[in-house]
């Protein structure tokens, strides 16, 4: 006679599944704090924490193999990090094995640039290679413009990685290209942004370029929120007619004729933009190119614009009386103000980007006649320009820092010829900021 009873059934599972919140990371050799990427898992039948992640496999395990591949994290979410040794790429490829003994995998693409100077204190701003401006945005966080479009974005700087918040200004501003944006100041909640008002690296006039327009900030931090304000595009005109009218001193009708390039001795590019000493309507519009003359040892050249907070609602510009500075033969890449009136300018070439030409860092009180004073040399010879000055600390302060910003457009930042600016996959594509010491 046979037994009668509950029949015993093995336990069934489903196939593992392994998802990466993105499927491109770029890293550094000898960085500080690289960006990581989320992997979530699960298994149907199986609870999360019993399924084991691991490293099985790097395509060029010089950049970084699989003992450089580091996993954290229980339950379904877990945190993959990749320390890199040598520049270039890798594939990693990356397993879960669940229970019942199936597994899945992915593959997480990898990119490695190489080490830099101060590299403890750089943090790389990913998602974008050409940043151009930047303001404070409190609590560590920094609002970034980028050369190459139209979009604000807000990174957190103590951490490398992508922003946090981003702001398409491209049906605000009517821009069919980008509006070249290079400089940026920031005066209460209002940040004014200025297009390099050039022509294009081929001479080529585009209207957007000739563009001046604010933001709204509300909140700080990553709570920060943006919101357009208003517009102008005629100071590049404006500027022109003022230099003819003025004997054509600088030489802004010919720098701006068809054809001619704007980074050049005797060209027509503006890159900073801060407001005098105790002034929200008056703001320095610094140039890159001209020298003053235009030849090599020429001076850096500011133009005040005395009605700006015009100027970005379409008014016609005022046009003070203009400052020229011994920088040592270098023109102004960014300059910046801080609450007690103490200037910073960063000073570089007029050249296109090249990481072997000298930058510097310099001082100054902000009045025509007075001239800056070297504070720093730059490090020079790694990826990407030096572009942006965040904020500017107490000078007079014992070990005040500064928060620069580079512009990697340019950078052939992964050894394989292709410039930054033009990596297919935007988690690759980066510039880097770095505190320095001032005194």
């Amino acid at each position: 006679m046979g037994l009668t009873g509950p029949v015993a059934r093995a336990a069934t599972y489903g196939t593992p599944t392994i998802k990466l919140s993105a499927g491109y990371l770029s890293g550094a050799v000898g960085a500080t704090g690289d960006p990581t990427v989320a992997v979530t898992v699960a298994q149907s039948g199986a609870d999360a924490s019993a399924l084991a992640v691991t490293a099985t496999k790097s395509s060029k395990g010089s950049v970084a193999g699989t003992a450089d591949i580091h996993l954290t994290g229980t339950g379904g979410s877990r945190t993959v990090a990749v320390t890199a040794h040598a520049q270039g790429y890798t594939d990693l490829t990356l397993k879960v094995t669940g229970l019942g003994g199936k597994t899945a995998t992915t593959t997480l693409h990898y990119a490695a640039s190489p080490a830099v100077q101060h590299s403890a204190d750089a943090r790389y701003l990913t998602g974008a290679s050409d940043a151009s401006a930047a303001v404070d945005a409190g609590g560590g966080y920094l609002l970034v413009a980028n050369d190459e479009d139209n979009t604000l974005r807000l990174y957190d700087g103590a951490a490398s990685g992508a922003p946090v918040r981003t702001w398409d200004l491209d049906d605000a501003l009517d821009a069919a290209k980008e509006v070249d944006i290079e400089g940026a100041t920031r005066v209460g909640d209002t940040v004014y942004w200025t297009g390099s008002l050039g022509n294009n690296k081929d001479g080529a006039y585009k209207a957007d370029r000739n563009t001046v327009f604010t933001t709204t900030l509300s909140g700080s931090g990553a709570a920060t929120q943006v919101a357009f304000g208003s517009a102008g595009h005629r100071l590049r005109d404006d500027l022109v007619a003022w230099d003819e009218a003025n004997g054509d001193r600088y030489g802004f009708a010919a720098a701006t004729a068809e054809g001619q390039v704007p980074k050049q001795v005797d060209g027509f590019n503006v890159e900073g933009l801060e407001f005098a000493p105790g002034s929200t309507t008056t703001a320095y519009v610094g140039f890159r190119a001209p020298l003053v003359p235009p030849r090599t040892g020429g001076k850096a050249l500011l133009v005040p614009v005395t009605n700006l907070d015009q100027v970005a609602r379409g008014a016609k510009a005022a046009v003070g009386t203009p400052v020229e500075l011994d920088l040592g033969g270098l023109s102004v890449r960014d300059l910046r103000r801080n609450s007690l009136g103490q200037y910073l300018i960063l000073a570089g070439s007029w050249a296109a980007e090249d990481n072997s030409a000298p930058y510097a860092l310099y001082s100054w009180d902000g009045v025509a006649g007075h001239q800056p004073v070297k504070v720093l040399d730059l490090p020079t010879a790694d990826a990407g320009g030096w572009e942006s000055i965040v904020s500017v600390p107490d000078l007079t302060a014992p070990g005040a820092r500064v928060r620069l910003i580079t512009d990697d457009g340019a950078a052939d930042l992964y050894g394989d010829g292709t410039e930054a600016k033009d990596l297919s996959h935007p988690e690759w594509q980066k510039s880097r900021t770095t505190w320095f010491t001032l005194n």
